[in-house]
């Protein structure tokens, strides 16, 4: 009889613990965060599988040898360094990342500021003329570009032909190629600078300006007590966001001068290219991107810190 007794109670057991296994199920699919991660676990397969996995697999390949048959450790990179070219490499990218967004900064805080002041029926039209430089695709825009600064068929050099001036050799001497690959990439990240800081302008309270003009502020006070004060965080994540960017570039430099002249206007993405994929070694172009995330660390860390500490003081 006793083992008789047993079997039910047995079965309710086993039918507690899968209604409560059941319930905990339920209760975990109800709370807010677990809804949240199901709804980004597309987004997040995604990330994970078009760029963790590569950076992942890139710093396995920049460790082997040419024929992908041994670890070296990091022989590729010590390599890298000894070479002229690639030092080369390194100021240009540094140079031209710099210098581009230090411009595309300047410009577009003029540009947001003239627009910010534009009534705001004629703003609109203003603001789409502006974005086009930034919403037309890289690649097409720079071709033009490169028809610009042909040597033979040259409308800049046609223009300075009419007013008397010499030809220059916009795509043929080096300093004048890094001017020519800096103004196009300029022109197309600019209008992205003027929409970030246009936003911010109009997200500063009228009352402060009011205020100040009431004291007997300048333009220029205003200037630099209100409008950057207010809009230092932004510029800062704009400048940021432009720096990986920029240096990331690849089209630009490839369209209009291939690395030359004299592969004094390359950049790491151009010199990666070249050397992993028509050269044929790839473990030495995936060092070669690999150089990048240093540089970029240490800016992000300066910027990102500097925000940080604006926001503790804020709060």
């Amino acid at each position: 009889m006793a083992e008789v007794s047993d079997v039910p109670s047995e079965f309710a057991l086993r039918t507690a613990a899968t209604a409560g296994q059941v319930n905990g199920l339920r209760r975990l699919l109800r709370r807010r965060s677990t809804i949240a991660f199901l709804m980004t676990l597309p987004l997040i397969l995604v990330i994970v599988g078009l760029v963790a996995w590569p950076s992942v697999y890139s710093i396995y390949l920049s460790m082997l040898n040419k024929k992908m048959t041994a670890f070296v450790g990091i022989d590729n990179f010590t390599f890298l360094l000894k070479r002229s070219t690639f030092q080369m490499v390194i100021f240009q990218t540094v140079f031209f990342a710099v210098a581009a967004v230090i411009f595309k900064a300047l410009i577009g805080f003029i540009l947001a500021h003239l627009m910010h002041n534009i009534p705001s029926k004629t703003q609109r039209a203003y603001r789409a003329l502006l974005l086009l430089p930034w919403v037309i695709p890289a690649a097409m825009s720079t071709l033009t570009w490169w028809w610009l600064f042909d040597p033979s068929y040259s409308a800049f050099n046609w223009a300075l032909n009419v007013l008397g001036a010499p030809a220059v050799p916009w795509l043929g001497e080096t300093w004048w190629a890094r001017f020519s690959v800096i103004l196009v990439n300029v022109w197309i990240g600019a209008p992205f600078f003027m929409i970030m800081y246009l936003a911010a302008l109009k997200s500063v309270p009228e009352e402060l300006y009011e205020a100040a003009a009431i004291d007997g502020a300048s333009a220029w006070q205003k200037l630099v007590h209100i409008t950057l004060p207010m809009m230092r965080n932004i510029i800062s994540i704009t400048v940021l966001f432009s720096l990986i960017l920029t240096f990331a570039n690849f089209d630009i430099v490839r369209i209009l001068t291939n690395g030359g002249p004299q592969d004094q206007t390359h950049l790491f993405s151009t010199y990666a290219f070249q050397v992993g994929i028509q050269s044929g070694d790839i473990p030495l172009g995936a060092s070669v991107s690999l150089f990048m995330l240093p540089l970029l660390a240490v800016f992000a860390y300066f910027i990102l810190s500097g925000v940080n500490r604006r926001t503790k003081e804020v709060m």
